[in-house]
C-alpha cells in the first residue's frame, strides 16, 4: 500500500521456521538485497521495527560488530 506521504504498508506471512519474506515492492524501495544484514528492533508495548538498511542502525552495527560496510 503506497501513500503519497511516504508512508507505506505490507503484509507478510510468518512460515513454520519463523520467516518472512519481505515484499518485493518494499526490498527494491529500500535497497534489500540477498545477503543483506537487517536489524529486527522489539519493544513489548510498540512491537517490532526493521529500519531501513542504510539508516543509522547500520552505521552502529558496524562500529559494534566490526566488518565492512555493504
Amino acid at each position: 500500500m503506497n501513500n503519497e506521504n511516504g508512508h507505506y504498508a505490507w503484509t507478510v506471512t510468518v512460515g513454520t521456521k519463523g520467516q518472512i519474506v519481505i515484499p518485493k515492492e518494499a526490498r527494491e524501495l529500500f535497497g534489500i538485497t540477498p545477503g543483506d544484514t537487517l536489524i529486527l528492533l522489539g519493544d513489548v508495548k510498540q512491537g517490532l521495527a526493521i529500519p531501513p538498511k542504510n539508516g543509522l542502525f547500520e552505521a552502529y552495527f558496524k562500529q559494534i560488530f566490526g566488518g565492512e560496510e555493504k
